[in-house]
């Protein structure tokens, strides 16, 4: 482009479609005597240096993989699960293989991220993951053996659907005694720290909430589609008012409150 010739629309156009200019081009549109010409080239230099964090920011998540393909694990599953909070539907696990060192913008703890980031993470990590899994443990599965196990057992459902079949699981914080065969390293904090298990939980948080969504049309008069089961002001006055449905968990002890209550009534 002549960018004494052009117009500084031209020019602005131009720029919104670069990723990446030659020092001295910047240089001499920085130092444009037009001033839209100069504002838009200081926006470029901006969106270049949150660009540059960004790729950093996402290459510091590849730390614990790198370091266990320098080990010699090459098939490195990142388990995450979401729902263990909720007093209504499952708890939903998700184990992810990914590529080496790939770069996914955006990618962070689930809880981190919008809805509208979360769908469209979620989309990017399946069309670019080697392999994902979903484990699903119902109301009643959490009911039958407690929470804890029933999120263990999702875990190793998500994990056994892993093909090739992973060589070491990075885990959100707890290492699974219903996984026995594989060899597992828990990471504190780790949906915020490794791009396996950011990714699982995005897998398995946009999994629960599509499901509890659905929940809300089978089940409208709880909110399910705002509050995903939680124990929300919303929830607990629908609790009291029509009792537990079919998908509350009657071991937690709200829930098992308001029954007897409704029961009582």
């Amino acid at each position: 482009m002549d960018f004494t010739s052009a117009t500084v629309r031209q020019i602005v156009i131009w720029l919104e479609n670069q990723e990446e200019l030659e020092d001295c081009l910047l240089a001499g549109l920085l130092a444009d005597a037009r001033q839209g010409v100069r504002n838009a080239a200081r926006q470029f230099q901006k969106r270049q240096a949150r660009a540059a964090a960004e790729k950093a920011r996402v290459n510091a998540l590849h730390t614990y993989e790198r370091g266990q393909r320098t080990a010699g694990f090459s098939y490195i599953a990142g388990v995450d699960e979401a729902g263990r909070g909720p007093l209504a539907g499952p708890v939903v696990a998700a184990a992810v293989i990914l590529p080496p060192d790939i770069y996914i913008p955006c990618i962070n703890d689930s809880k981190k991220l919008s809805p509208v980031q979360r769908d469209d993470l979620y989309d990017r990590i399946c069309a670019a993951a080697v392999s994902y899994g979903v484990g699903i443990a119902d109301n009643k599965l959490i009911d039958r053996i407690n929470i804890l196990q029933a999120t263990f057992q999702a875990m190793a459902d998500a994990v056994d659907q892993l093909k090739p079949k992973p060589q070491i699981l990075l885990n959100d914080a707890v290492n699974n005694p219903r996984i026995r065969n594989i060899p597992q390293v828990p990471i504190i904090k780790g949906d915020a720290l490794s791009i396996s298990i950011a990714a699982a939980s995005i897998i398995a948080k946009v999994t629960r909430d599509r499901l509890m969504d659905q929940y809300e049309l089978v089940y409208p008069q709880y909110g399910f589609g705002k509050h995903k089961g939680y124990f929300t002001q919303e929830h607990q006055q629908a609790l009291r008012k029509f009792g537990p449905c079919p998908i509350h968990r009657r071991s937690f002890a709200p829930v098992a409150e308001a029954e007897e209550d409704s029961y009582a009534g």
